[in-house]
């Protein structure tokens, strides 16, 4: 397993609640945090950090997205199969558009750098 430093994470910018960005808060405030390293949202491919508060919350996955967790706990459950996995510092995981996903951010804060495919 990989591990990394909270050191190597930016400061993030604030972007709202992951309901601002088309997520149905469950539990939590889900603040939502970022920065982008490569593209816009609106590019084919873009790169970033994205950061949310202890929350749960659904989504359907706007894009696929490859990630990497740099701090934190997460429980991803697909809705549409029932797989469930948690994920720490150091795990990654590869999600395709139209994914349904139950997020549970177990620990206060968690952050993942990801790149995403439209």
């Amino acid at each position: 397993m990989l591990a990394l430093k909270s050191s190597t994470i930016p400061a993030l910018e604030p972007w709202g609640t992951v309901a601002d960005l088309g997520s149905t808060i469950i539990e939590g405030d889900g603040k939502a945090f970022g920065s982008f390293t490569h593209g816009t949202p609106d590019a084919a491919v873009s790169a970033g950090f994205f950061a949310v508060t202890k929350s749960t919350f659904r989504m359907v996955y706007p894009f696929t997205e490859h990630a990497i967790v740099l701090e934190g706990v997460v429980t991803l459950k697909n809705e549409a199969s029932g797989d469930e996995m948690t994920y720490q510092a150091g795990d990654g995981w590869t999600i395709e558009k139209g994914t349904p996903l139950l997020w549970k951010v177990h620990s206060s804060r968690f952050v993942k750098h990801y790149m995403a495919f439209v």
